[in-house]
């Protein structure tokens, strides 16, 4: 028989529980419908040594207060962030069903049907919040490598033990990338990064955390008409790291403690991958993302009258190699952090724009009655983050509330 429900969250992760969060209060019956278990991506997709990227305090999800513990300061490690939501969801008796997948989407008259692993199911309203990205971006040439070669998605990656023996080249140097790259090197391993054009900043400077000047600056909170174009929501987290308290980490760090950098991946044939022809160009790149953000802080403490907290430091010139010999160098695992896309295919329901992006307001689409949550830039850059979703998630509940009335 076909269930039927009256409100259907996609996904059990911050996005789907915050909106969940608000329903209950609301009084709202709803199901939240999991493919794994609470907190999936955080359990499946991090390796064993992950850390937030954002300090404790930012840690914000609705009704669980703001962080009261030891080290407002320091970076939740991976296991201690799925006891934290998992602690929370359980607190509101969030009404998960763990291990039921949606297989489809469409829409059925004035309701939606849902293909799941449980059977079908009709539902008046479908909040998808089965996350921003989901599908793992791999440039042209990805597959052309030898047969020996490992290779794997950075979201299937656990520790340098569990890699064969050898040397490693990592491809994408987004915060993902460089905490790899960091990683394998002080584990002895030798480490190229493959960079791209990646912003960057201090993990604290003028007294505060980076994520603190994201906020105050109003950087966290940009939208998409401030973006230069629709491509521009691409753009990765600054580069830094969370781990063993925070601290800087970017081309220069890593370049400093011998990490070998090149430039973009441009292909591989007969065993030797090419990359593009000037790195230092690239990380010059990354510098002018850098003076981009630092105008933001610049504003902030002529507004307030603080002193100049972040110097730029003198341009990084490398002689970045152009092509590399895998068996040559030792090289037996290739990882790919090349970033992620949507993959919405399992939707039949065209609310897409051309790059698969959701077509949304506030996360509400032009179809009546389905929604979207935690999707990056869903109405501003912070959107889909830890400290972002709480604001998004009332308006979405808020709205769902409202269309029944």
């Amino acid at each position: 028989m076909t269930e039927q429900v009256n409100v259907a969250i996609v996904g059990g992760g911050q996005a789907g529980l915050s909106t969940s969060w608000y329903l209950t209060q609301a009084g709202v019956d709803h199901v939240i419908l999991e493919a794994g278990r609470v907190a999936e991506t955080w359990r499946s997709r991090r390796w064993d040594s992950f850390s937030l990227v954002t300090p404790n305090w930012s840690v914000m999800l609705p009704g669980a207060g703001r962080y009261s513990g030891p080290d407002p300061e320091g970076f939740m490690l991976r296991d201690r962030l799925v006891e934290h939501i998992e602690t929370w969801a359980g607190g509101f008796r969030a009404p998960v069903r763990t291990g039921c997948a949606v297989r489809s989407l469409a829409a059925d008259g004035d309701r939606f049907e849902l293909q799941t692993d449980a059977g079908t199911m009709h539902a008046r309203t479908v909040v998808v919040a089965s996350g921003g990205y989901q599908r793992a971006h791999l440039p042209p040439g990805a597959r052309n490598f030898p047969a020996g070669v490992t290779q794997l998605l950075a979201e299937n990656y656990r520790n340098p033990s569990a890699l064969p023996e050898g040397g490693v080249l990592v491809v994408g140097s987004g915060q993902t990338g460089c905490q790899l790259a960091e990683e394998l090197h002080h584990a002895g391993r030798k480490v190229v990064l493959s960079c791209g054009h990646c912003i960057w900043a201090p993990r604290r400077f003028g007294g505060h955390d980076l994520v603190w000047w994201l906020l105050e600056t109003g950087f966290a909170h940009r939208t998409m008409a401030d973006l230069p174009s629709p491509a521009a929501r691409l753009l990765g987290n600054p580069q830094a790291s969370g781990r063993d308290g925070g601290h800087d980490l970017h081309y220069r760090t890593l370049h400093d403690m011998g990490v070998e950098l090149v430039d973009r991946f441009a292909g591989a044939e007969d065993g030797t991958v090419h990359f593009g022809p000037d790195v230092s160009a690239t990380i010059a790149a990354g510098d002018a993302l850098a003076a981009m953000l630092k105008k933001w802080v610049d504003a902030l403490c002529v507004k307030r009258g603080l002193a100049d907290p972040w110097t730029l430091p003198p341009p990084l010139t490398i002689e970045g190699r152009a092509a590399i010999d895998l068996e040559r160098e030792g090289i037996q695992t290739v990882i790919w952090t090349s970033g992620y896309r949507p993959a919405y295919d399992w939707i039949r329901v065209p609310v897409f724009d051309e790059m698969g992006f959701p077509v949304q307001t506030e996360g509400r689409t032009a179809v009546d009655g389905l929604y979207f949550m935690g999707v990056h830039f869903q109405r501003k850059s912070q959107s889909a983050t830890l400290y972002g979703v709480n604001e998004d998630a009332q308006l979405v509940a808020q709205h769902i509330v409202e269309n029944r009335a």
